[in-house]
Order: C-alpha cells, then structure tokens, then sequence
C-alpha cells in the first residue's frame, strides 16, 4: 500500500516583480514510521501569526511539532494505513507509533480514550479534507463516514481518525490555532 508523493509547489516574485513559480517539489519534511507501514506525514507550509507576510519565508522545516505556530497555521497531508480490526490490535498499533515518536505533542490536553486509543483534543481548528480513501471521523458522540471530496471542520473537539477500509486514507489537514476559553 503505498500512495504517490505530494508535490509542493510555491509562488513568488521575480527580480523584475512578476509572479513566478519559486519551488516545485516535495514538501521538505516527510516523516514515515516504521512502527506502522503505510502511514507517512508531510508537512507542506506554516505560517506565523496573521495577518502574516505574504512574502515571509518558508518556516516548516524548522515546525518540529504538530500543533500550529502561536497564531498561526500549518497545512500537512497523511497517509493512514487502515487500523486493527480488534480493539487489541488498535492498543497495540497507537503504543508502537506513540513509542516511535511520531505524534509527541497528540496528548497534551486531557482526552478519553474510551472510544478509541487515538482520541485527542486540540487547540486549533482543523480543516480536514479527504482527498482519497475514506476515514470515519469519531467523536464522544457519534462518528461519521466520511470519503474522497468531504471536508470536516474540527473545533478543538476530543476527536479520533478511524480507517476501517482496506486502503490508505490520504488527508489535508490544515490547522489553525486557536484558543480555549
């Protein structure tokens, strides 16, 4: 199971001030885990607080956590391998990605767990876009199944990704910081 790069392409200016493609490639920071085949992290931009620069220089190479900068955003893409189907097996699976280091900053905040091990709470607002597969976004209450083309707007909710398919679900996240009251 294996999905095709992201390709990062970038705008700016020319030296005489025209708009001009200033990079195109892979994102600079792409994170795969061996503790879970399949599943791959790549950060593609982050900015600073906002309004920010339209002109400031790329920062996600030095963004070393998953939240975004204070007062700012940050737009990655993950490909999720599908999960155990016993809840054995998905115990085991967030032990060995929590072991490898993956998501070091995921359980900051209090969450239960109950429902699922992958459950979390956050401090932005988060535009999740699948753009291929399909992933049920579960909550406390209730879940949703949700496939290529739906966009999910996460509101710092103590909230999990479940991919019950038997292919990898490749998603948009972009992450906006927020503030709890």
């Amino acid at each position: 199971m294996t999905t095709p790069a992201v390709r990062r392409i970038v705008t700016g200016h020319n030296a005489e001030g025209k708009s001009c493609i200033v990079e195109d490639g892979p994102p600079p920071v792409v994170a795969e885990s061996p503790a879970l085949p399949g599943l791959r992290l790549m950060n593609v931009w982050a900015t600073g607080p906002t309004p920010d620069d339209v002109h400031a220089p790329d920062r996600i190479a030095a963004h070393g956590t998953l939240h975004p900068p204070a007062g700012g955003t940050v737009i990655r893409v993950i490909d999720i391998p599908p999960e155990p189907d016993t809840r054995a097996g998905l115990d085991e699976m967030y032990a060995k990605v929590a072991a490898a280091g993956m998501f070091p900053d995921m359980g900051d905040i209090p969450s239960d767990r109950t429902r699922h091990p992958g459950m979390h709470t956050t401090h932005t607002v988060d535009y999740a876009i699948i753009l291929s597969g399909e992933m049920y976004a579960v909550l406390e209450d209730g879940e949703t199944l949700m496939k290529a083309g739906d966009i999910l707007v996460q509101r710092g909710t103590n909230h999990a990704w479940s991919n019950r398919s038997g292919d990898i679900c490749r998603v948009c996240f972009v992450l906006i910081d927020g503030t709890r009251p």
